[in-house]
């Protein structure tokens, strides 16, 4: 028997809507938002815009659903394409408004370069209770609401505790946008740092280990610990279990730049200033032998230390008495790689 062509042709449409598997609608499991705000409140008066550029305050909400407040100086008669933009990243408890990030920002706006300052989960009134693998998607949520903007050069800067998130962030994320990375008054190994130099009291740092044990077993990673943190200078630290597991304790934490700091794929710029009371000597020099040891994927680093005939303080760890040589220094760098 012979089939005919046109029926056996009509047969098979017939047929497709059975054997096609069954379309599937696409769903957004997560995503980067931000938007244009007006002057938070909390930010102090004083900061404000360069006079050539203006002043944006966005909120960016990270990918996990986290609010991240940021201000935004972009160079005013300068296309954002053709402009190279700072995504700064501030110390611990402080933010985008405090030192040195806020002078850094309307000085480098007012030599050519946009300005990206955020505050992440740590700042302010949330200092010790992150968890610094979480920081990450903060620093995530500015670099992709820059390329959003439409800047298409970055540079990540970090200062104090900010240093080991950056590092952090661009040794994971090898994106052909990220062109340097900057470190201001940085640490080398802060778990070890933290036991030795900050803490310096075993009986104190036995009892925040196990009391972060045990808050780790019963679900309150996020909760202030009822043993508080001892710091150098005697004053006592109100800290999560999240935040000593992942920052602070030698078998848990990873803000170790001396691991970090020989993965970054990017050119390195440090600067410390010489009167820096929180930042040992030695600390710097240590990065700089880890980013210059064998297998290191750092291309290429330096070390900067301003002169500072002033005995040492907190002030210093701030740049308060190096404003300009440190913008200086940072503008420098930059235009030698043509940023």
């Amino acid at each position: 028997m012979s089939l005919n062509p046109s029926r056996m042709g009509a047969a098979l449409l017939l047929c497709l809507p059975l054997l096609m598997p069954a379309a599937v609608l696409a769903e957004r499991a997560g995503g980067i938002d931000y938007e244009i705000t007006s002057r938070p409140a909390e930010v102090q008066p004083e900061y404000v815009a360069a006079a050539n550029a203006d002043l944006k305050f966005l909120a960016i909400t990270a990918i996990d659903g986290n609010r991240v407040p940021g201000a935004l100086q972009q160079p005013r008669e300068k296309p954002v394409a053709e402009t190279t933009l700072v995504v700064a990243i501030h110390g611990s408890g402080d933010s985008f408004d405090k030192d040195p990030n806020a002078f850094l920002a309307p000085m480098l706006a007012a030599k050519g370069y946009a300005v990206l300052g955020i505050n992440t989960r740590q700042a302010r009134a949330k200092v010790n209770t992150d968890n610094f693998l979480s920081v990450r998607r903060d620093v995530e949520a500015a670099v992709y609401t820059g390329r959003a903007l439409g800047y298409r050069k970055l540079v990540l800067l970090g200062h104090s505790l900010g240093n080991i998130q950056v590092q952090y962030y661009a040794a994971n994320n090898w994106d052909a946008d990220i062109r340097g990375v900057i470190l201001l008054g940085m640490f080398s190994n802060l778990p070890w740092k933290s036991r030795n130099i900050l803490v310096q009291n075993e009986t104190n740092w036995s009892q925040l280990k196990t009391a972060s044990a045990t808050a780790l077993a019963q679900g309150n990673v996020g909760d202030p610990l009822p043993v508080k943190m001892r710091s150098y200078n005697g004053q006592e630290l109100n800290i999560t279990a999240q935040h000593f597991l992942t920052y602070r304790a030698e078998e848990t934490s990873t803000a170790d730049g001396t691991y970090w700091i020989k993965r970054v794929p990017y050119p390195v710029l440090m600067v410390r200033d010489d009167a820096d009371a929180l930042i040992a000597r030695f600390e710097p020099n240590m990065l700089l032998a880890a980013a210059q040891s064998p297998g290191s994927l750092v291309p290429s680093i330096r070390l900067q230390v301003l002169a500072n005939p002033r005995p040492p303080s907190l002030g210093a760890h701030y740049f308060a008495d190096n404003k300009s040589a440190l913008v200086d220094t940072i503008t420098g760098w930059l235009a030698e790689r043509k940023l």
